[in-house]
């Protein structure tokens, strides 16, 4: 009898228990917007490796690959900028039917500018001159309307960084990725250009430390046009007008103050006479971050110096006159 008892007292203790972590699996469940049931309805394909569809002539439902372009990965979307839209606040309300026509296939695809442009709200991010600047860099003259903002930047994941990220290296990989997401992908490089995909390692061969300027300097420092007043430069060079010369960064007019350090020149200064010294909180750049103080002292040694070498020579002169007077 006791043994019953201690039995029904520890089946009543596991039911218990396990009633207790249901609630709260069930209190952690996210609940979803009404935009994301809405969303459901393209995600129940789209966010899957395969979906299934009635094939009319083979009388049968047909289980197909999705393509991998058109997967969309709902936890990057839903923590990505544009996460609260539906999927048809930016494509047409025919593609929630299946199967997508043809016509349907072949819209235009929107870009920032279509929702951003004229809109008080988002005017610090400056998409208007933004777009102003895309139009004259070389992946619009190049490819025309094969390239636009989502080249670049995939809409469904696209999560904005440099203006949130205080970690300038965080900066530089997420901006670089972007690049190479396309210049270091031969799949993705050929759906725009008829070209070999170029290889970056051997076309940067001339490039001193190599590896170290990959790591901390991002691709558009040199191969586009800075403009001050924006934060990320859109205007994209012909490679013939990469900058390669030393002096561009390693100096006192640093382009690096324009363009990757720029939205931190409020930062507060270190207050040890260094130029440029925003730059020293992630690293040191020979020629840009010069000491006031250590420049006063190389060039009071110098002058010392000079002043010593004149003395000594006088004073020879004046001995070798004295001894041939002798």
């Amino acid at each position: 009898m006791k043994y019953a008892v201690k039995l029904i007292g520890g089946l009543l203790l596991v039911l218990v228990l396990s009633g207790v972590v249901n609630l709260r699996a069930e209190e952690k469940k996210p609940v979803k917007t009404e935009n994301q049931k809405t969303n459901d309805h393209c995600l129940n394909c789209h966010a899957h490796n395969y979906f299934n569809y009635d094939n009319p002539v083979a009388k049968k439902q047909v289980k197909h690959k999705m393509e991998p372009g058109m997967k969309i990965d709902t936890v990057l979307f839903y923590q990505s900028n544009h996460k609260n839209f539906k999927c048809t606040d930016c494509h047409s309300e025919d593609f929630a039917k299946w199967p997508h026509s043809a016509e349907v296939r072949m819209e235009p695809k929107m870009i920032c500018i279509d929702c951003h442009g004229g809109d008080e709200k988002y005017a610090k991010f400056q998409f208007e001159k933004i777009e102003a600047e895309f139009a004259l860099s070389t992946h619009a003259t190049k490819h025309g309307g094969d390239f636009n903002c989502w080249t670049c930047h995939e809409p469904h994941t696209y999560k904005i960084s440099a203006r949130n990220d205080s970690i300038i290296n965080k900066i530089i990989a997420c901006d670089n990725n972007i690049c190479l997401s396309c210049h270091n992908n031969i799949n993705k490089f050929e759906l725009i250009s008829s070209s070999e995909k170029p290889n970056i390692i051997a076309k940067h061969d001339w490039l001193p430390n190599q590896a170290r300027h990959f790591q901390n300097v991002r691709c558009i420092e040199c191969h586009a046009h800075v403009k001050d007043s924006l934060l990320v430069a859109h205007n994209i060079q012909p490679k013939e007008k990469a900058v390669k010369l030393c002096q561009e960064c390693h100096s006192k007019n640093s382009i690096l103050m324009s363009s990757l350090y720029q939205y931190q020149l409020k930062s507060k200064a270190t207050g040890l006479g260094f130029d440029n010294e925003v730059i020293l909180n992630s690293s040191y750049v020979i020629g840009a971050n010069r000491n006031i103080y250590l420049n006063k002292i190389s060039i009071a040694i110098f002058l010392l110096a000079l002043a010593g070498i004149s003395i000594h020579t006088i004073l020879r002169i004046l001995t070798k006159k004295q001894q041939h007077g002798k």
